[in-house]
């Protein structure tokens, strides 16, 4: 029990500790230096819950020990849903819906991009940004205490230490199936994409390639939001069966995701191997056709990644 809610705490600063950095968005000077103790100190502690949740049955003093982890890690969670949507208010005052931007790819196709900023909460019914910050500053530094006092107290119980880090957990795979029947807050933002891509451009259809990011934290709605538009009535009508629907997660895999990509479309899976033959036998399948591809649980941006399946 305390091994999972430390993980689901770590996952979360970590999400956020990339946030803040690739957002250029901050909260109170300090409080990032605070979080990364955090960090540290869960990692530390995390080493040594196996052999804690052994011995709690017989050891009173382990069990109260993670009774004192789960608490503080249960606040940790508070605060950290807090500072995410303090992160996303003040993004959200520089900008809310980016508009189409015009740019030449590496192919020499034209790309469209519309960036959708997906945010949490409706952050304009928060009284006092400022003094909010202050809070969750004041507050990370309490729990900071608070778990490095933990930190200390566990060097008292001769824990042993895991051999071998905590394993990523796998992340289930999403698929285009719509499993809520509504998505509350969330139609204004669907109408806008739905609009979007039925609209196309005023550029000649077969000269670009329109990509529409659905960015955010993790857990805010970003799937759920993509699968109401994937099968959306108007969306069907316009795309027909030319509509894909590709998991992406974590580690990224070319390969993975072309062959992915062929099954969808040929209805069977593909023979072949190397990217750069997947790839000629999707262009071969879609040519002259208009077709919606959503790649899913995107976890990198970088260009030398996806420059292979971009071309």
């Amino acid at each position: 029990m305390a091994d999972a809610l430390v993980s689901v705490v770590l996952g979360q600063l970590c999400s956020i500790i990339y946030e803040q950095a690739n957002q250029e968005v901050k909260l109170v000077v300090g409080v990032e230096d605070e979080i990364e103790n955090l960090r540290r100190n869960l990692e530390a502690i995390q080493a040594v819950l196996k052999d804690a949740e052994k011995r709690k049955m017989k050891e009173d003093g382990v069990r109260i020990w993670l009774d004192e982890l789960k608490d503080v890690s249960y606040d940790m969670d508070d605060v950290l849903d807090k500072w995410v949507t303090a992160i996303f208010s003040i993004k959200l005052h520089k900008e809310e819906i980016s508009g189409a931007v015009l740019e030449n790819g590496s192919s020499g196709k034209k790309k469209v991009r519309f960036s959708v900023h997906l945010p949490r909460f409706q952050f304009s019914k928060l009284i006092s940004q400022l003094g909010l910050r202050r809070e969750i500053a004041r507050t990370i530094g309490n729990l900071n205490v608070r778990l490095n006092n933990i930190r200390v107290r566990k060097e008292t119980f001769n824990f042993s230490i895991a051999s071998s880090s905590v394993d990523e957990p796998n992340r289930p795979n999403s698929t285009s199936m719509v499993d809520i029947p509504k998505v509350y807050g969330q139609d204004e933002l669907k109408e806008v994409l739905v609009s979007r891509l039925l609209s196309g451009s005023s550029l000649d259809e077969s000269d670009h390639l329109e990509i529409i990011p659905i960015v955010g934290m993790g857990g805010i709605g970003k799937t759920t939001l993509a699968k109401q538009v994937f099968n959306d009535d108007k969306v069907k009508a316009h795309f027909g069966d030319e509509r894909i629907w590709v998991c992406v997660s974590h580690p990224f895999d070319e390969v993975k995701i072309a062959n992915s990509i062929i099954e969808q479309v040929d209805g069977k899976v593909p023979s072949i191997f190397g990217l750069e033959t997947l790839m000629q036998v999707f262009l071969g399948s879609i040519k002259d056709k208009k077709y919606l591809l959503v790649l899913d649980d995107v976890w990198t941006d970088d260009y030398l990644t996806w420059g292979p399946l971009e071309q």
